[in-house]
């Protein structure tokens, strides 16, 4: 069985060069646990994969129930130089939302 991450929290996304932060913030505390133990660099990377070059590095925020990823390598060089459309905003956060989690 398997959950997707848009079912236990919500998330946002932002940018400094050719790098993407994206935060997951968890719903409530069972929430938090799942997030916790499944959410890896590892899942989290395969998901981006086919847009970042890596690494990613995951930091816990453990008081707000938070988990704040920053994925290298994720924006075509640079937000600036960049052709893709919005390849740094919404658009980030969505797919990590969409990443299947196990339950």
């Amino acid at each position: 069985m398997s959950t997707k991450v848009h079912e236990l929290a919500h998330s946002r996304a932002g940018d400094k060069g050719n790098t993407s932060n994206v935060s997951v913030i968890a719903y409530d505390p069972a929430a938090w646990d799942i997030l916790r133990r499944e959410l890896t660099e590892e899942r989290v990377m395969s998901a981006y994969a086919h847009l970042a070059s890596g690494p990613v590095t995951r930091y816990e925020l453990p008081r707000l129930r938070a988990l704040n990823f920053v994925i290298e390598g994720a924006l075509g060089g640079g937000v600036t130089i960049s052709l893709a459309r919005d390849a740094h905003g919404k658009t980030l956060s969505y797919l990590m939302l969409d990443i299947d989690l196990p339950v």
